[in-house]
């Protein structure tokens, strides 16, 4: 068996790459389909045999009774399905075959699985011997215990998506949201009990960093209740696959559906709402939802949907919810198609409790600018809205991504925090405080930059003539230096026959 120190910084990448041999010639999105089920295989595979030696230590004989994994959360993975037989035939052939077999007596054993696994291994386009090759490397990761399994193939399953997401471009925003994002929201509304809700769900990551959340603080898991949905049908599987690798119950519905036309969960008034909306979704069917209760403040326009997700999301908020939405910057300021007068009554009825202002270049996906709302029905702070400019945090991570620490994490969440508990102190350039009337004197527009103001630049205690004494001197040292590197090298090309 492997040592538990094998899920060391890098694992996951070593596991990537080696699963990255078995594109060829895919797409993305359908290569994602085949690395992501084959992970959750293994993690199924692994509980399902963690349980098993524990019954035959038992010795009751029950090793071969479903209910006695079911009732423990594990799934039931019948004989001909278990990665001993797949592992078996790693090197035939038949290994597609195998595994596609497997999937589906595995959906046939366990109903919340049905039509969610994929079954596109045998596929002429897959490279049989490295696919072969992957599974060899599957079948050397086992783990020690149950709690293990999840930890590592959930980590695994996690870099995979965000791996995909830089692969896809445009297309990721349908699955991924950046982590630093979620945390961020995570940690500024701090889900520790109650009912979870995200209407547009992806691939599940709002519910992900939430139960980490909770395990960091000490907490149960079965605190929560999640609940969600998404219209991708791919995404949907992705979703239900990635809760179930990290041991989260969720309703996802029982089917993928559109938020809009088809809410899975009508009658849920969630604790916390988190949710990170297609950006500026146009054509999506305002003419014909024009009477719908969810309107409370006005009809959206059908040319942009962002107060429609608003608008649905404090609709299934309970009386002492609170939210998290990401939305492009559009929508602190727009006036247009009745959205500056649907802010304006959202703002009256004081249920605006903050905005970020985030970083560029946070998302593989688009250079939008996007900023987080922060909406609650019972605000501590009645009257009042905390702004936070938190545009100059992050660190670039590549030349075109970006990323929240930890550390930029903690101060937009200890500012929320402070100013919750109204010890505040004001930081110009960063963080203000605006009430009802001083927001109505900037048109309701929520844009952070118009509160927070610009930060005092430092003073400067070196007088005038002796930083230009100094300036002039190094200037005229690196001139000499220049002087001396131009004459080396016109002494060289000389050397090569090659004068100047």
């Amino acid at each position: 068996m492997a040592e538990k120190n094998s899920a060391v910084i890098g694992f996951e990448d070593k596991i990537w790459k080696a699963a990255d041999l078995l594109r060829g010639n895919m797409d993305a999105s359908e290569y994602k389909s085949v690395v992501l089920g084959l992970i959750f295989l293994k993690y199924i595979s692994d509980r399902f045999e963690i349980r098993y030696n524990e019954l035959i230590e038992e010795g009751e004989g029950f090793e071969e009774d479903r209910d006695e994994y079911t009732s423990e959360g594990v799934f039931y993975v019948p004989q001909d399905s278990r990665w001993g037989i797949i592992a078996s035939k790693a090197r035939t052939a038949e290994i597609g075959t195998t595994i596609d077999d497997a999937m589906r007596h595995i959906e046939k054993e366990n109903s919340k699985l049905k039509g969610i696994l994929p079954k596109n291994f045998s596929r002429p386009e897959l490279d049989k011997r490295r696919l072969g090759d992957v599974v060899d490397l599957f079948t050397n990761l086992k783990m020690h215990t149950k709690d293990e399994s999840k930890d590592i193939l959930g980590r695994v399953y996690e870099y995979c998506l965000s791996k995909f997401a830089e692969q896809e471009g445009k297309l990721a925003g349908e699955f991924y949201t950046p982590s630093c994002i979620v945390q961020t929201l995570v940690e500024v509304l701090q889900p520790l009990k109650g009912r979870v809700y995200d209407p547009c769900c992806g691939s599940g990551g709002m519910f992900v960093q939430s139960a980490k959340f909770i395990e960091s603080h000490s907490s149960n898991i079965n605190n929560i209740s999640v609940y969600g949905q998404d219209s991708n049908p791919t995404t949907w599987k992705m979703a239900t696959m990635n809760l179930a690798i990290r041991g989260i119950e969720a309703d996802l519905g029982k089917y993928n559906a559109d938020t809009f036309f088809n809410d899975c969960h009508p009658t849920l008034k969630a604790d916390y709402v988190m949710a990170n909306p297609p950006f500026n979704l146009s054509d999506w069917g305002a003419d014909k939802l024009s009477t719908d209760v969810r309107w409370r403040y006005g009809v959206p326009p059908n040319g942009n949907a962002n107060y429609a997700w608003l608008q649905h999301i404090v609709h299934h908020l309970c009386p002492n919810g609170k939210a998290g939405i990401v939305l492009a910057n559009g929508s602190l300021s727009t006036q247009t198609s009745g959205e500056g007068e649907i802010r304006r009554k959202m703002i009256e009825n004081d249920i605006v409790e903050g905005i970020i202002a985030m970083p560029s270049q946070l998302f593989y996906t688009t250079q939008i600018p996007v900023s987080i709302w922060i909406l609650n029905k019972n605000k501590k702070q009645k009257g009042k809205t905390l702004f936070v400019d938190a545009r100059n945090l992050g660190t670039m991570v590549t030349r075109k991504l970006r990323q929240l620490t930890d550390k930029d994490i903690q101060l937009i969440a200890q500012t929320f925090q402070a100013f919750q508990e109204g010890i505040l102190n004001k930081e110009k350039g960063f963080s203000a405080i605006a009430d009802l009337e001083t927001i109505a004197k900037q048109d309701y527009i929520l844009t952070p930059g118009r509160y927070v103001g610009i930060a005092d630049q430092e003073e400067d205690a070196e007088p005038f003539e002796e930083k230009m004494t100094r300036l002039t001197t190094d200037l005229s040292k690196l001139f000499n230096k220049s002087h001396d590197l131009e004459s080396e090298i016109i002494e060289q090309l000389k050397k090569i026959g090659y004068g100047i």
